[in-house]
């Protein structure tokens, strides 16, 4: 079988390229470093020749609002349409948990974009959307920094490492189009504050959090929102305190330097550190 990953020189296209050859698949690697170019369509037909599945883990990163939604609106309408020429029988789009409920504003209008055009495109289909990983939290947390403070949204979540998302593409690149939207989550739900307690310590992170309805989450207001999954959805294996005594979290990069992290210290520094405001 011969398997497209658009975006796989990301964090999470690099592993799943990975998983995909190792169980004996042929992998199309579809990246502008490539030379293949989604936004503009350069080489998306030459790369999609003989494909059977398509795998679209590509991100523009979390940038304006209005950049993210041009990007998937140029990048999935131009793949969807080499797919149509190429005969792919199964796309596979990642998006994110949430997307249907804060669709409106901010990053979850442009997943919205991308997965109403996934859905209406008439190729089969499934829509994974997943919750934020664990090796993201850093930066989501990091992007409210002021200085001496984090500036945090109160924010029910559950997060997921991202080799269980890997897993469970590979898994649904396995099974027939579903032609609807499954989501999925990590073990453990907490606060977003709470996580970043734990994070800030692990990274000996001294500034203090500060939680508001105010703040925003990628450009969305959350008024009692929470990035959770419903019963029945599909849960993962590896919780976050064991991701994180393995690995240390470091902003502005993508990869995570592995050293053991000593979760008494970010415990003890809890109620020194923490200053709650909602």
């Amino acid at each position: 079988m011969t398997i497209a990953v658009v975006g796989g020189t990301g964090m999470v296209g690099r592993r799943l390229v990975a998983g995909l050859r190792v169980d004996g698949h042929d992998v199309v690697v579809v990246a502008r470093s490539c030379g293949i170019d989604t936004v503009t369509g350069m080489g998306l037909a030459e790369a999609l020749d003989g494909v059977n599945i398509v795998i679209d883990v590509s991100s523009p990163g979390y940038a304006a609002a209005d950049d993210m939604h041009a990007f998937f609106d140029a990048s999935c309408c131009n793949l969807l349409e080499a797919e149509r020429s190429a005969g792919v029988a199964h796309h596979i789009a990642l998006s994110a948990v949430g997307t249907d409920r804060l669709g409106t504003t901010g990053y979850f209008r442009a997943k919205l974009l991308q997965e109403r055009l996934v859905a209406g495109s008439a190729i089969p289909f499934t829509i994974l959307r997943s919750t934020p990983f664990y090796e993201y939290l850093y930066g989501i947390v990091d992007l409210g920094g002021d200085g001496k403070c984090l500036h945090l949204a109160p924010l029910l979540m559950q997060p997921i490492a991202v080799n269980d998302v890997v897993a469970e593409l590979q898994r649904i690149a396995l099974e027939r189009p579903a032609n609807t939207v499954i989501e999925i989550a990590g073990p453990d739900v907490r606060r977003l504050d709470r996580f970043a307690e734990d994070i800030l310590g692990a990274n000996e992170d001294p500034r203090d959090i500060v939680v508001s309805p105010e703040t925003p989450y990628f450009g969305a207001r959350m008024q009692d929102e929470a990035l959770v999954v419903s019963w029945g959805s599909r849960k993962s294996s590896i919780r976050f305190d064991d991701w994180l005594r393995e690995s240390i979290v470091v902003s502005g990069t993508s990869e995570i330097p592995q050293r053991p992290v000593d979760m008494a210290f970010s415990s003890a520094r809890r109620s020194a550190r923490l200053n709650r405001s909602g």
